[in-house]
This record gives structure tokens, sequence and C-alpha cells, in this order.
């Protein structure tokens, strides 16, 4: 990983202008390559109120927008903020007024903003949800539904296939469709006239996307993200606030045009200020849902705001963000970094856990697959964020940071493993007593065992954070007998000291003593490297 090239902390804000709402990003980039969220504010502006028919931004919908606008720049500027990055979306480039919204931003909020083009939108929503999920080699559909247009993009984890920008919308759907003040129940004959509406729409975009082959969907956006929080209410059993099925989806529809605008309002799960617009932007998904054949749809968090942090990111190098590397791996640097660990010695740690890791499994040591071989590097590499509160008792604070950080691309029996790992890469080996511990399965605490006391061996053989220890190898002799070859840069007493002090642990886990070889020579010093 190459050092992040920025001189000193810096902080940016990033300002999505959608047809619904605008939505402010405030981080900083700190110099070790880790950023800090430090705000995210959302503020309903109903910019496409009526727009979509008059091909223009009412004046209501203008200053709403600018007010809200010059707020998040007054808001940035008393974080400090030093450049902003504004985007519109639908709404603002289908109208024939964006100039004067523009020009009125620019001059009373002094906020440049740029225009997307559609299949820009969707490009960068796509960036921002593949920020946070891990899908390795697979590939996925993606499905954001905004106020005015939907974007669909088909993708790996780094590269897109297919980008797809919709003239459909919640906002836009709805004004089609009700008159201002419509505000009863939606019947079956209206709701069905909407569905044949959004299908005309996306007739021929779904016969393209059929053609390309994926394993995954996904959904951003608000629209998405409360249909799903709703129906996890509705039908607890099947879905839950980060996955929609596609049967409880159409019974949360059914029960949402049961009720009149009000009765909307009280429905469990609901963003109120979405009420009146949520059955035109539920058609829209319960009929990509329908033509594309997805049965489940996972919901993401992230849409285009964290698109245009990632592409920021993504041209500084050094950064993690600027390399084609799994979520997985970014995350875990992106935590490490942000609790100030010694990467260099984190690093060494990582190489060392890795020799220890190989040998013995050639050795018949173990039998442990390339996903535990995972798991104990990212936890090496982790091992000392606990620093970051304190350095007493850090290897406990390192099992908490990693438990409770949202690592992305890991389930929480991964996290949970990772965690352990690092709690016992010091002071005492894992007891049955330790509560986390005691948790687990025979077959995961004796895999604990054996990890931690690869990653504690390894802790002993940095101990100075010198890179001594170039190399170590474990092998079993014909008598049992447990044996570790190191080539060292020097004087290594110290390293062989501590790893020595693991001989009852070692006899305990592999049922063998411990037998030290030791080569003194040259040579540059290990620097390990995480898995993608």
């Amino acid at each position: 990983m190459m050092e992040p090239t920025i001189a000193s902390e810096e902080n940016v804000a990033f300002i999505d202008i959608g047809t619904n709402s605008i939505r402010l990003l405030v981080v900083r980039l700190n110099q070790n390559g880790s950023i800090t969220v430090l705000t995210e504010q959302k503020e309903v502006a109903r910019l496409g109120e009526g727009c979509f028919a008059r091909e223009e931004l009412s004046e209501e919908a203008i200053g709403r927008g600018v007010t809200i606008c010059k707020l998040f720049v007054d808001l940035g500027l008393a974080y400090g903020v030093k450049e902003f990055v504004a985007v519109a979306t639908s709404a603002t480039r289908e109208a024939k007024n964006a100039d004067q919204f523009l020009e009125m931003l620019l001059r009373e909020a002094n906020l440049d903003v740029r225009v997307v083009p559609g299949k820009e939108e969707a490009r960068l929503i796509y960036r921002g949800v593949v920020s946070g999920i891990d899908i390795g080699t697979q590939r996925a559909i993606f499905i954001d539904i905004g106020g005015g247009s939907t974007e669909v993009i088909i993708g790996s984890q780094h590269d897109y296939l297919t980008l797809e920008s919709l003239k459909l919308g919640s906002i836009r759907v709805t004004n089609q469709f009700f008159r201002d003040g419509e505000e009863g129940p939606v019947s079956l004959k209206k709701y069905a006239r909407m569905q044949q509406f959004v299908r005309n729409v996306i007739a021929q975009p779904v016969t393209r996307i059929r053609k390309a082959s994926y394993s995954r969907a996904f959904g951003s956006s608000g629209t998405i993200q409360n249909l799903a929080e709703i129906a996890s209410r509705l039908c607890p059993g099947t879905s839950t606030p980060t996955l929609l099925r596609y049967d409880d989806l159409r019974h949360t529809i059914e029960r949402l045009c049961s009720l009149s605008l009000e009765e909307r309002r009280k429905v469990p799960g609901i963003n109120s200020d979405r009420a009146d617009i949520i059955i035109g932007g539920a058609v829209i998904l319960e009929s990509l849902m329908e033509g594309l054949g997805i049965r489940e749809i996972e919901i993401s968090p992230h849409g285009l705001r964290e698109g245009l942090l990632m592409e920021y990111l993504s041209r500084i190098p050094g950064f993690p963000h600027a390399e084609k590397i799994s979520s997985r791996k970014r995350s875990v640097v992106q935590l490490g970094r942000s609790c100030r660990i010694e990467e260099a010695h984190a690093l060494t740690v990582v190489g060392l856990s890795a020799l220890l890791f190989d040998t013995a499994r050639e050795a018949g040591l173990h039998s442990y697959a390339d996903s535990e071989r995972t798991l104990l590097l990212y936890a090496a590499y982790l091992h000392d964020t606990g620093n970051f509160i304190s350095f007493s008792n850090h290897h406990l604070h390192s099992a908490y940071i990693i438990r409770n950080a949202d690592l992305v691309g890991f389930d929480e029996h991964e996290v949970g493993i990772m965690a352990e790992i690092a709690r016992y890469h010091r002071k005492k080996a894992p007891r049955k007593k330790d509560h986390h511990f005691s948790l687990l399965d025979q077959v995961v605490q004796d895999q604990i065992r054996i990890l931690s006391l690869f990653l504690r061996m390894a802790e002993h053989l940095d101990r100075t954070h010198s890179g001594r220890i170039r190399d170590a190898r474990l092998s079993r002799d014909k008598n049992g007998q447990v044996i570790l070859d190191l080539e060292a840069r020097g004087d290594s007493t110290l390293e062989v000291w501590g790893v020595r002090s693991e001989s009852h642990m070692i006899r305990k886990v592999f049922g063998g003593g411990l037998e030290i070889h030791v080569n003194e020579g040259g040579g540059d010093p290990l620097r390990g490297e995480l898995p993608d």
C-alpha cells in the first residue's frame, strides 16, 4: 500500500441536490489515508414538485433549494471545509430554468454545482453502493429510485457493465397520477394504470438488462430503504430493514394503497415525509422486480453522495479508495488507519502470521483453509487498534473496536472471530470462562486457540517493532517437537525470549515442546501484505 500524498488534514463537503431531498456529507481526510465522517445531513426540498409537467422548477422549489444549500455551506464552513463538491440530478437537469437555480446557488450560497447526466448519476450511485458491500467475483444488479429518475446498473466489485437511467421517480409518478389535495386510498384501478405506465417505460431497458447475468440485487435510495422498513414491520418473519422480498413488497403496497394519506403517515416504519410519494416509488420497484424476476433485494444505505466521496478519494494516491481492492480489505485498512495504528509494525505482524500459518499447515499442525488465514491476517493488522483508547488492556479495546466497527463485507461470525483473535494476542490465552469465548461452540473455540497463538507468536517476533525477524517457519520433527526456524537481522534475543514464553501454549495446542533455531544475517525487513 502506498503512503497517502496529502500534506495535512483536509475537510471536504459533498452535496447531492436531488429531486426530493438534498444531502450533505462532510469528511476529514487524514494524512494516514483514512477518512473520518464529521456530519451527515438531509433535508427535504421537493425540487421536483410539479417540475416534470411544467419542465421548470417553481420559484418556491428554487427558494427551498437555495435556502437548504446555503445552510449546508454554512455548516461545512463551520467544520473548516475548504472544498465543496456538489451535483444536481433529475429535476435540475430537466428544468428549462435550471440556469436560474444554478446562478442563485452560486450567488447566494457560493456553491458551484455540476448537473450530472443520467448515466453519470448511475455510475456515481454504483460507486457509492459498492463502497459499502463486498460481492467478490459475483455480478450484481443495483436499483436506485429517486424523486425524478431511477438508475439501474449491473456490475461487479470494481467495474460496471450496464448503466441505465429511466425517467421514472417517486415524485414524477405521483405528480402524473395524483391531483393536488387527493388524499384518499388508492383504488386497484388507479394502481393498475400506474403499473401499466411504469411497465411501458421500463420495457426496452428491461429487455436489455435481461441479457446480462447477475446473482444478487441491491437497492439504494430513501424510497427503497423506507419500503424495506415498512415491510419488516408488516412481514417480520420474511423481510428485514436490510432485505426486502418481492412477495412482502406486494403485500406492503396493498396495505399502503388501502389507506388514506393521513393513515399512511401512521404506518409503522414509514417516513412520514414520504407518505404522499411512497406508492409512486413502490410501483417502480415492484415493476422492476417483477420484470427482472428479482425475488429479493438487499438494501444499501449508500448512494450518490458516497459515490462522490469515492470518486474524490480515488484520485488521491495512497488512499485505499484509490486502489482496486476488495471492500473487506478497504474497510480493514480504513479502520486501522482511523485508529492510528503503527502500520509498519502491523504489516510486519501480518507477514509473520502468514508465514507461521502457512508453514504450520504444510507441517500438518493444522488443516485450516485460506478463509481462516484471511481472518487471521485481518485480525493481525487490527490487533493494536485498541491503543487508540489506551495502551493498558489494549487487546480488550481492540476486540471491542473490531466487534463494533461495522466492517464491510464480513458477517457477524467472521467479525466475532477476528475480534477474539485480536483479544488474545497478549496476556492470558483463551479461557472457557471468558464471556465472548464461552458463547462459541467447541470447533470455533479450537480455531481461535490456534489462530490467536500464531498472532501471539508473531507479536513476540516483532517485539521491538524493528522488523528484525525476516522469516519464520514452523515444522515438527520425528519426536513430535515443534521446530521454529528464524531468519534474523542482527541480535534477536528479545524476540526469541518472547516467543519462548508461549512454549506452554504451543505444547497445549500442538502437543509438543518448542525448539527454536536462529540464523542471523542481513537483508531487508519483512513487510506483509493483506489479502484482497
